[in-house]
């Protein structure tokens, strides 16, 4: 066989696998949409699960995942961040850093409902706190931090050396070069890891069954004091995500049209997921030339 032959069987295949894996990803999603988006609605998106007859929906499910998303990114981002910094710019090569790096690696591999039976006996038991949204958002904090800190370390490396050189030989701080120099060039690449932790974090399912709960606490949606046990912003509530009520809805099945609810939620899940990616790249693209001299 010539290289010619070969090479072109070679292309042939990586064809095929990359068709194949794009005929999969359109068949889930069409399925998954062509299963939801008729039950999608904005009744559906405001109104409660009906247990006493159909027409339910997952508006309180749906506020809760984006409560606990917001708490997680607060808590994530900057730590994420602050490592990342320490990672590319203070540690050295010694013993700390390698264990340093170890430990995020084994981080990074934990399933989900290992982080999850964590924050159980940490964040419920332990703590006393039972059932939390902040609890929630602590065990997907530890989750996501691995892939936050790996991002933002990648996008201070990536930035050109000489930038940091000729910050530092005009007599700016190592700190105020980090804050000025650094931090706005890597901006694309640490936003882009931000919202694809978000997206992440969004779909998660199993750590927050063992942290949040999976039944949402009774709530008044016109009291927004987060100090109220009524209040919608109280984080020391329990409260029932998206993910979750999808896989409580399909294995229980105590409310009358659990399997449109299941079929809509999991489509307006997997919309925003793409939306998360969708949204990542723009940015990262928006801020890439906005930042860089391609935009002249």
């Amino acid at each position: 066989m010539n290289a010619k032959i070969a090479d072109r069987i070679a292309t042939a295949v990586f064809v095929l696998i990359a068709l194949l894996l794009v005929f999969i990803l359109v068949g889930l999603v069409g399925y998954l949409m062509w299963r939801g988006l008729p039950h999608i609605s904005w009744h559906f998106l405001t109104s409660p699960p009906a247990f006493s007859e159909a027409g339910g929906g997952i508006g309180p499910q749906l506020f809760n995942s984006i409560y606990v998303l917001f708490l997680t990114m607060l808590l994530t981002v900057p730590i994420g961040v602050g490592g990342g910094i320490f990672l590319a710019e203070y540690a050295g090569d010694g013993w700390l850093t390698r264990f340093l790096r170890s430990a995020i690696e084994v981080l990074s591999s934990l399933p989900s409902i290992v982080v999850g039976l964590f924050g159980l006996l940490v964040f419920v038991q332990y703590t006393g706190w039972g059932y939390t949204i902040l609890g929630g958002a602590l065990a997907l904090m530890l989750f996501n931090l691995p892939l936050m800190v790996r991002t933002s370390e990648e996008a201070i490396r990536s930035v050109p050396r000489d930038q940091k050189e000729a910050s530092l030989a005009l007599g700016v701080s190592h700190w105020r070069t980090i804050t000025s120099v650094l931090l706005p060039s890597a901006l694309p690449g640490i936003v882009t890891g931000a919202i694809l932790t978000a997206g992440r974090a969004f779909g998660e399912a199993a750590a927050l069954m063992f942290t949040a709960g999976m039944s949402s606490s009774r709530v008044d949606f016109t009291d927004w004091n987060p100090f109220s046990p009524l209040s919608p912003l109280n984080p020391m509530r329990s409260g029932e995500t998206l993910a979750v009520n999808i896989w409580k809805v399909s294995s229980e099945g105590l409310v009358p049209d659990a399997r449109e609810i299941a079929a809509g939620a999991s489509a307006l899940l997997v919309i925003v997921v793409l939306v998360f990616n969708l949204l990542a790249r723009f940015l990262s693209r928006w801020l890439y030339k906005k930042m860089t001299a391609s935009s002249s």
